[in-house]
This record gives C-alpha cells, structure tokens and sequence, in this order.
C-alpha cells in the first residue's frame, strides 16, 4: 500500500500514542526510557513499503519521542530528494550512479561522503491474472518478448511450447510495467538483459526502456492494474502479490518459484560493485545462476545516508534508525511483515560498520 507523508504520520500519530500509554502502565523495573529524540524524513522506494511501515512502528514504540515518515515515491524519487537535500534518508532499489555521487549531496556537511547499505532483500514476482489459467511458466526469452511488446497474444507458440498442461486463451497480452522511475524495473531490465539479451537489448535502467504495454504508478499500481485487467501481466515486489498467480521462471533446467531463501542466496554469492568508498555496500547481482535453487529475479534495496549531518539530533537518528533496520531484530520485522530474506551474518556484519560511521 502506498502511503504519503500525512498518512504516515496519522498511523505513526496513533502508534506514539498507545506506546507512551503502555509505557505508563509498565512495571517498575523494566528497561528504562529511549531518550532518542527528533524527527526525520525518508523517501523512496515502493518495495519497501510495507517494510518500512513495520520498521517505522517498531521503532517508534521503543522511542516514543521520535517521528519518523516515509514516502514510497519510488526509487528515482527518492534518490532526486535525497541528492536535493529534501528527505534525510533515501529508500532505493538501483544503487547510486557514479553521476549522482560525484554531484553531492546537499543535506550533507560538504565532503562527508555517504553511506549506502542493504536493508531490504526480496524477490521480484511475475504476476497475472489471465482467464483460466493458474500456473504459468516462463523463461527468461519469453519474459522479455511478452514486455518487449514482440509476443502479443497468451497462445503464442513460445508461451504455449513451456506450458503444455494450460489452456491457454486467444486473446491480448496486456504487459503491465512501472510508469515512474523505479529500482525494480530497473532490477527486472537487468535479469532479462544479462539472461536474454537477443532480445532484451536495453541496457538496465529505472525508466522502462519501450514503448509498448501499460504503464502504471509505483508498485500499487501495477498490483491494481493486473488484478483490475484482463489477461494481464506485470512484475512487483514479491510482497504484494497477494492472491493473483505468479510465474515460475527457468533457472537453469527447472521452472522455480521464488522464496526468500533462494533469493537470499544470490545475494550471497553477489560480489559488491566495484570501486566504491568502504561504506558503500552495491551489491552487483549474479543474474545468470543456472543452480535451481536459487531465484535470479532477484531485487536488494538500499538506505543511503549522509555520512555526516549538519544537524547532530538528525544524525542520531538516523544512525539509530538504518542501524535498526540492518539489525537481527528489523531484520526479523521485515521478514514477517513483507516476506524479505534476511541479510547474511558477513553482509549484516559489513553493514553494522558502514553505519557506525553516520556522525
């Protein structure tokens, strides 16, 4: 669900509440009082939404002085607010651009550097909602036609030669993408550009790079879209699927289904991007795994922060916060609450480091 600055704040509004009344009503004895105080912004991506909302509550409850909002705008929008010193921290799929980082970052004490971590690993699932149709296997070469616009119709010959148990309708395609910049298009552009790049030849980016199919606002709206349509498909993170059917895609000689584990293990065996400062953790996705155990379509979203803040109560929140997300306990939180895998001992441990520098 996508959720704006005042709704964030009514919902948070109420969760501050009941907190401060149950911490009134708590035992002598107990853990004393967060004396965290402060209020800070966030923006960004979509993927990250029901995490965030989670993360949010959390972490205000133990810190009932502190406000926290975040807007899934998407992971362009996010990044642009953060580079333009508008938000205090950015939510975002893509990593930053080597452009970005050499223009600065006005919400930062100039030369400070910035750190950008992995909070948030999730699958991407291909869902649709087509007429008769439950399960639906696709490799990646098709994937890319049905979106490339080159496959237009569900009894396409290449469609029908990987499902042939479905009944497959004589009808239109209606392929489902983001509208908005977005870290997840860009995370599908570049599974389909490093698996089948005969036929995806767009390089990865977060506009989505043809003019064909449905554009939609932000996660939400692809889920609406594809569940509303007919015969429709679209890719989301694997959170808001919900009930619609999601593909299985072909990894190796077997169509797999996607699970926190098997994504959790492509990240794991991802180097990080190359030429980065020490507390910039991209991680640069091993998309052509052919191991059936693992599940390539495959998103890790960031926080980016500054590496030091012109105001210190800023800061401490912050640094508080993102560390609360990295930590077991958040890690935990968005396990239950948007299905992510959990970061790795070593991955958990390199973020904990990068954070403690936020001064």
């Amino acid at each position: 669900m996508r959720l704006g600055s005042i709704a964030a704040l009514a919902i948070v509004g109420s969760i501050v509440l009941s907190s401060c009344a149950a911490n009134e009503e708590a035992p002598a004895g107990d853990a004393p009082e967060s004396t965290l105080a402060g209020t800070i912004d966030g923006s960004g991506a979509s993927s990250q939404g029901s995490a965030q909302e989670a993360w949010i509550a959390a972490f205000q409850i133990a810190n009932p002085d502190v406000t926290i909002t975040y807007d899934p705008a998407g992971s362009g929008a996010g990044r642009e607010a953060f580079i333009a010193g508008g938000v205090s921290f950015a939510g975002t799929d893509s990593s930053l651009k080597d452009e970005e980082i050499a223009g600065g970052f006005a919400g930062c004490v100039a030369d400070s550097g910035y750190i950008e971590v992995p909070v948030y690993i999730s699958p991407i699932a291909v869902i649709f909602n087509v007429e008769g149709v439950d399960e639906l296997n696709l490799d990646a070469a098709t994937l890319a036609g049905i979106f490339k616009g080159t496959i237009t119709t569900w009894d396409d010959a290449a469609i029908v030669a990987l499902n042939k148990d479905a009944t497959l309708p004589s009808a239109p395609i209606t392929a489902v993408h983001r509208s908005d910049d977005s870290g997840t298009t860009k995370n599908f552009a570049d599974y389909l550009n490093k698996v089948a790049p005969e036929v995806w030849d767009a390089a990865p980016a977060d506009p989505f790079p043809y003019a064909t199919g449905e554009g939609a606002q932000g996660t939400s709206g692809v889920v609406d879209a594809v569940t509303n349509g007919t015969n429709t498909i679209g890719y989301a993170d694997a959170s808001k699927a919900g009930d619609l059917g999601v593909a299985k895609i072909k990894v190796g000689d077997e169509f797999v289904g996607y699970t926190a584990e098997a994504a959790a293990a492509v990240v794991a065996e991802s180097p990080f991007v190359e030429g980065r400062a020490e507390t910039d953790l991209a991680i640069k996705l091993d998309r052509t795994t052919t191991d059936p155990s693992h599940y390539p379509l495959v998103l890790v979203s960031y926080i980016i922060a500054c590496g030091e803040y012109e105001d210190a109560d800023t800061a401490a929140v912050v640094k508080a916060y993102v560390g609360y997300l990295a930590s077991e306990e958040g890690q935990a939180e968005a396990a239950s609450a948007a299905g992510a895998a959990p970061l790795s001992a070593d991955l958990s441990a390199k973020v904990a480091t990068a954070i403690a520098t936020i001064k």
